[in-house]
Order: structure tokens, then sequence, then C-alpha cells
């Protein structure tokens, strides 16, 4: 198959690239199958949305608490090496889980202490994963790279991965589906372990005192604080998943498996056929922008992709039918698919290679900032005011607020800019 033809392969020429694909294909088939897992193994220990609640806000307070930390380390250490450590600690965490699901024994509070592992793990490893792709291949293959994420992601995470794993529940229960996750972490590991070695993107300081370290960390926010295209685009996102995340990842698997009339089995087969269809979406949206190349508006098109995305979130409160929900997670995850790829070139491009570990780390505090306090009210104001009403009213809560942002001055700045690609990524100017 030629990568001239198709151009979202035309970064697979590169070997180290080829290992981190792979690492990450078996890593997000993975995902895939815990996604469909987690809730309904914590359902199965507790049906309230409050427990799986409680999962959510330790899982991602873990991440968001040790993301600065974890982006400071990414620009300061082998990005590679700190994402093989993070891989083999999620993976004897994960193991650990699957066991003890397996013989009978997990509750709640175990989840609850190991979740906490992962998500500490995950702060490390996803702005490793994130500024890691620059320094692998040219600028001018940044956005196929991307695409191909975009394509490679939802096609183990939200299609594979969720049709596997409803089935493995289905027939073995979320124990064997903890299991499988555990392995791809490490085979993940063992594929990284494969690349050849990066250097580190700063020299470590002789200073490695807690001020030094801060002071670090302050340079990367102090990045944000100065470029409004960065931090208005990064508020938005705030609220979008706020709106999003903890009202779908608990909220959708309650309405299928209490009030859609479909048995425990049913349900799990249904929610990984809505996930999977989102991840058509995804694939289809990255496939297009892979051989496309993304247009000259991309910046106010990334806007209305999200307020869309965003938008059909109601569809999950208003459904009847299970085939409603499918529709929609196929047009929102390809609107998030698109803002996504436009959205990690920009930051590739326009953030000095020393500080990209560092924005990267806020662009993910800032994306999971209110997740916990998403998990934490959603449970309470489904029990409340229902589990359909919490979900129209975060689409629309979100919707306003990204339009209003997209209207800011400066936010669209880099529509304005040179695009291309360069040796080194240059930043837009001060707002």
């Amino acid at each position: 198959m030629s990568t001239a033809r198709f151009r979202i392969l035309r970064p697979l020429r590169h070997r180290d690239y080829r290992f981190l694909v792979g690492g990450a294909l078996v890593s997000l088939f993975g995902d895939g199958v815990f996604i469909v897992a987690l809730p309904l193994q914590v359902y199965a220990l507790s049906n309230i949305p409050t427990a799986m609640a409680m999962v959510g806000l330790v899982w991602t307070g873990a991440q968001v608490s040790m993301l600065l930390v974890g982006g400071w380390a990414s620009d300061h250490f082998e990005r590679r090496r700190l994402m093989m450590a993070a891989d083999v600690v999620r993976a004897v965490a994960m193991g650990v889980i699957g066991v003890l699901s397996v013989i009978g024994a997990l509750a709640l509070w175990h989840l609850l202490i190991l979740g906490a592992l992962v998500g500490a793990s995950n702060a490390f490893f996803n702005p490793a994963a994130s500024s890691i792709v620059p320094d692998l291949i040219p600028d001018s293959d940044l956005p196929q790279a991307n695409a191909f994420f975009g394509t490679a992601r939802p096609a183990m995470a939200r299609l594979l991965g969720p049709a596997a794993g409803g089935a493995i529940v289905g027939a073995a229960g979320p124990g064997g589906a903890f299991l499988l996750d555990a392995v791809t972490f490490a085979l993940s590991a063992v594929l990284l372990a494969r690349m050849r070695n990066q250097p580190a993107a700063v020299e470590l300081a002789a200073d490695r005192s807690l001020a030094s370290t801060l002071a670090g960390v302050r340079e990367g926010l102090g990045f944000v604080r100065s470029h409004r295209w960065c931090w208005v685009w990064l508020v938005g996102a705030l609220f979008g998943l706020l709106a999003y995340t903890g009202p779908v990842d608990m909220l959708l698997p309650f309405i299928l498996r209490n009030e859609m009339g479909l048995t425990p089995s049913q349900a799990a087969y249904y929610l990984g056929a809505v996930l999977a269809f989102g991840g058509v979406g995804s694939i289809t949206m990255s496939l297009l922008v892979g051989q496309l190349d993304l247009p000259r508006r991309f910046v106010t098109t990334m806007y209305l992709a999200e307020i869309v995305g965003v938008g059909m979130l109601a569809i999950y409160g208003f459904m009847t039918a299970v085939w409603q929900a499918i529709l929609a997670s196929l047009i929102l995850n390809s609107m998030f698919a698109y803002a996504d790829i436009a959205w990690i070139t920009l930051l590739q491009r326009h953030v000095p290679r020393r500080l990209l570990g560092r924005v990267s780390s806020v662009d993910w505090l800032t994306s999971l900032g209110l997740l916990p306090l998403s998990f934490a009210v959603a449970g309470p104001l489904a029990a409340t005011f229902g589990s359909r009403s919490v979900l129209i009213a975060g689409s629309l809560l979100g919707v306003l607020i990204i339009a209003g942002l997209m209207f800011v001055p400066g936010a669209r700045d880099p529509q304005d800019a040179d695009t291309e690609a360069s040796p080194q990524p240059r930043a837009l100017p001060l707002r």
C-alpha cells in the first residue's frame, strides 16, 4: 500500500513511530474492553449511580492531581522510559483488579485504591505520549500522524475493544476483561522498549529542588496564560468534557440497564454497540482529515465541531430506542475526532519543543480538571432530577459556553497565522 497515495500512512515510514503506534494499538484495545467492564462491575457491586460516581471521582482525581508533575517529568526525563514505567504500573494494578474479580473477592474499595494508582500513572503517560510524536517524525507529517492516531484510537478503544468487551463480559464476567487489559499494558511496555533512546527535551538541571520543579511547572502555565488562543480553547474543552464524561460514563450505562427494558447481558451488548459506532464516526473523520488535511479555517471548524458534538449528548436523554443512541454516538464522536486532531496539531506546531510536555499536561489538566466534579455531581443530580434530565441540561450548558468562547477576541488567532510546518514550531504573538 503506497504511502504516497494514502497520506495518512506516511508517518509509518519512521521505525520508532511504528513501535509507538504498535504499543498504542494494543493498549487502546484493552482500554475499549475496560470501559465496558468497569461500569458493569461497579453496578454489580452497588447498583446506584453514586457508586460509579465515587469510582470515577477517585480515578480522575488521582490523574488530575499529578498531571503538572507528569508534564514536568515529560520535559526533563526520557519520555519513552516514562511511558514504559507507567505501563508497567498500570499492568500490575489492572491485573490485581482482574484476579480479585475472577475469584469473587473484589470490593468497591479495591477499585478505589487500585484505580487511584492507574489514574496517577496516566498523569505521567499521557503528557509524554502527546509530546513524543514530534521527536519521532518531521513536522510536515504531524497532521497525518495525529489523524492516524485519531483513526487507531477509536478503532481500538471504541470499536473493536468495546465489541470484544461486551462479548467477554457477557460470557465470562468483568474479571476476564480486566485481565486482558492488564496484558495489553504489558505488551505496550514491551513495544516501547524496542524504540531507540530519545533524549530528554531539557537537560535536567543540577538543582532538583522542589522550588526548581515548581518553577518549571509555572513556565508551562505561563505559556498557556499568555496565549489567548490556547487558554480559551482549554476552557471550552473543560466544560465540554464536564457535560460529557461524568453523565455519559455513568448515566448512559444506567439508562440502558435500568430504563430500556434490557437484561444485564443485553445492556452490556448494546453499550458496546453504542461505543463501537462512536468509533466508526471517529475513524471516518480521522481518515478524511488524514487524506485531505485540515481546512484553511480549521480553528473555526474546530469550535463548530465541538459545539455539534456536545449538542448530540441531548439525544441520549431523549432516546426511546437504542438506535437513536447509536446514531448520536456516531455523529458526536466524529465531531470530537476532528476537534482533537486540529487541536493537537495546533499545539505541536506552535508550542516550543522544550515546553511541549508541560503545555500538554496543562491541556490534560484543563480537559480533565472538572471531571471529578462531573462524577461527583452527576450521580446526585441524576438521583434528584433523573438521568435523562441531567444529560439534556449538560448538553445545553456545554453548547452555550463553547459557542460564547468561540467569539472571544483572539480565540481564533492561529487561523490567521502561517500553519505550514517549520523545523521548530513557533509561538503565536502574545495576547
